[in-house]
């Protein structure tokens, strides 16, 4: 097993925050709310396909109905998993809010 020097460490790599470039907080609003639209169509999407699969089986047409069901719990899935982070930043931006300044 080889022994390396510390001189030989970047410090890039131990902290990798350090060697990224800083963005400025109209960038960093722009980026979080890109991100944020994405994941809301992103269930959207889901939910859509739920309905689209649903809507086929009442019409009788061939689907197959496990993946209708893992469609629907996809969609399930999704959604609650985005009003449990939805209700983790209102409780984070409430106690934000009542700290003493």
């Amino acid at each position: 097993m080889a022994i390396e020097s510390i001189s030989l460490f970047n410090p890039a790599q131990i902290n990798p925050a350090a060697s990224t470039p800083k963005t400025s907080v109209s960038e960093a609003q722009h980026n979080f709310g890109d991100f944020l639209k994405s994941a809301i169509e992103s269930v959207n999407q889901d939910q859509k396909a739920s309905d689209v699969l649903t809507d086929k089986l009442v019409r009788g047409e061939d689907v197959e109905l496990h993946d209708i069901m893992i469609a629907s719990q996809k969609a399930s899935i999704t959604l609650n998993t985005t009003l449990e982070i939805r209700n983790k930043v209102v409780e984070a931006y409430q106690e934000i809010m009542r700290m003493p300044v």
